[in-house]
């Protein structure tokens, strides 16, 4: 299958004369940097939003440029009536979408992937962006998943691209890079990465793990100073490819937490690596939520809070997050919603939809 997105790295080793006419480009800007600081246009006054919508222990994350383009990752559960598929329409008609331009799925497993076909009930989608085929067909839902996918891209002729490390997804207004996909990872550090981990000495070395998860298409998402990491599940033994011996990622500002909360993702390596300002959890009451886990992501030293979708039953009174910065309390199923808006400088606020209630966090220096 053609891939459509040119890879930041194949980017950066196009002709000298093309390098001459981006320096040129580069001084122009320079020159006009003050007044566009002065007087910016009216699209980069505008944050971008991201919702985490609940689909119960699922992972939905829809992202939203100033521009009004739109990025879902990850489709949520199947079946319960439509309630998932339902949930993204409810968040993508309250961001002024009609269309969700593309929808990227981590995995095939029915948590992420298994709401395909209803969310294209019910509203349309631009392009699907994957990372290949399913490569655990062994277990019969994981495939009925992949299988229905296709079925449905066929008969929606809808456009489907596969992904692969180091290509960019082409939203307007903001910077993605794919930083691991059906198994591959980031080889080249980022700028302001590639110091030595040392937390890769005493995190735990774990086999490889065989499922969909270790195939998970992870992205870097930039809007001006704030840095997004969403790794979907990719698990612990391809977390430690990514920052060790080398921390090829560096910090970011927001980490949609791995695999749930769930401790076979989240390593103490990964998080040393990252330093999130804000963690932000797509658990269920009864799905994620590792008290180990939380443990890992609360011992991070820059770590000012750890959002949840979802109280978690297994991480008990000792770990999960004061009620104000949980969407839904043990024992409810109101389909309640985060948001995150970021501004151009790094300032970021967090939206709790049920207590109406939002969390404002000022730009790191």
């Amino acid at each position: 299958m053609m891939r459509i997105f040119p890879s930041l790295f194949e980017r950066q080793t196009r002709s000298a004369g093309l390098a001459r006419s981006v320096v040129v480009a580069i001084l122009a800007s320079g020159a006009l940097a003050a007044a566009a600081a002065a007087i910016p246009d009216e699209p980069t006054r505008k944050p971008l939003e991201v919702y985490f919508i609940d689909v119960e222990g699922g992972q939905a994350t829809l992202f939203v440029t100033p521009q009004k383009e739109s990025l879902l990752i990850d489709t949520g559960w199947p079946g319960n009536n439509g309630r998932d598929a339902d949930r993204i329409v409810a968040a993508a008609k309250m961001a002024g979408l009609s269309r969700i331009d593309y929808v990227l799925l981590t995995h095939y497993h029915m948590d992420h992937a298994g709401g395909v076909p209803q969310l294209l009930e019910k509203i349309p989608v631009g392009t699907f962006i994957d990372h290949g085929p399913n490569r655990q067909p062994d277990e019969k839902k994981t495939e009925d998943v992949w299988e229905a996918y296709e079925k449905i891209l066929a008969e929606k002729k809808v456009k489907r691209v596969v992904a692969k490390v180091g290509d960019s997804l082409p939203l307007d207004g903001i910077r993605s890079q794919v930083v691991s996909s059906d198994g591959d990872v980031l080889a080249t550090s980022y700028r302001r990465a590639g110091d030595e981990n040392a937390a890769c000495a005493t995190t735990e070395k774990r086999p490889a793990d065989q499922t969909e998860n270790a195939r998970s298409l992870g992205t870097m998402i930039i809007f001006g100073k704030a840095r997004i990491l969403d790794l979907g599940d990719l698990t612990w033994d391809k977390e430690l490819e990514l920052v060790c011996p080398i921390n090829k990622l560096g910090h970011v500002d927001v980490f949609i937490v791995s695999h749930h909360g769930w401790s076979q993702s989240d390593s103490p390596a990964l998080l040393a690596a990252i330093t999130p300002r804000l963690s932000i959890m797509d658990n269920g009451e009864t799905k994620g939520g590792s008290p180990s886990t939380w443990d890992i992501i609360h011992s991070t030293p820059k770590l000012e809070d750890f959002w949840q979708v979802h109280y978690s039953k297994e991480g008990g009174a000792a770990h999960n997050s004061p009620e104000p910065l949980i969407a839904n309390l043990l024992g409810s199923d109101a389909g309640n919603y985060l948001k995150l808006t970021v501004w151009l400088d790094g300032t970021l606020e967090v939206f709790n939809s049920r207590t109406q209630a939002s969390r404002h966090y000022t730009a790191a220096r």
